[in-house]
């Protein structure tokens, strides 16, 4: 038995993938559904690679059901810009390529093929944000509003091009949060 067969390879992957979910305090679901691991196994992981490890700052365990509201992303400004932000990093590393015939983004194969690559693109997030607003769980959820793309799309700006985070049921050709003028009485919020 080697190491490095491919059935082994398969599970090694999914268990490096969990424990740097688990590090970016990513609920049990979310994990399980990336990774396909058991929730057991789950615990197992972050009580045997993460509970002792010592830290700077200690992974929390978040409880409950993943965030599955996508307005959450359209509360205010510095949202809407965060979450332009990830969804910019997410275009740039091929998450949300658009399919030649309807137009709409496209998962990449099962989620052993693209989650990597989105948790990548988060840790980029966290390297470009020094104040984070937008959480793993929001993230995940982020990427997967824009697959669907039911609710939320991309679009740009009608000033200055750039990417922006839109509303689809109040879709107006509206500029960006940079380009947008702030509300009367100086608040920063939109």
């Amino acid at each position: 038995m080697r190491l490095t067969d491919d059935r082994y390879s398969r599970d090694w992957r999914r268990m490096e993938l969990a424990v740097r979910m688990i590090g970016h305090e990513a609920r049990t679901g979310t994990i399980r559904q990336w990774t396909g691991l058991s929730d057991d196994r789950i615990r197992k992981l972050y009580r045997t690679y993460l509970e002792s490890a010592p830290a700077t700052t200690p992974v929390r365990r978040h409880r409950g059901k993943t965030p599955t509201q996508t307005g959450y992303f359209l509360r205010n400004r510095e949202l809407r810009r965060h979450a332009a932000l990830l969804a910019g990093i997410y275009t740039r590393l091929g998450l949300l390529d658009l399919d030649a015939v309807t137009g709409l983004p496209v998962r990449r194969g099962p989620p052993l093929a693209w989650a990597p690559l989105a948790l990548t693109a988060y840790e980029a997030y966290l390297d470009l944000c020094p104040a984070v607003r937008i959480s793993f769980e929001h993230a995940s959820q982020l990427l997967n509003a824009l697959w669907i793309a039911t609710e939320l799309d991309l679009a740009p700006c009608c000033r200055c091009s750039a990417l922006m985070l839109v509303d689809r049921l109040r879709r107006s050709a509206s500029p960006c949060t940079f380009c947008e003028t702030p509300a009367p009485g100086g608040s920063a919020d939109g």
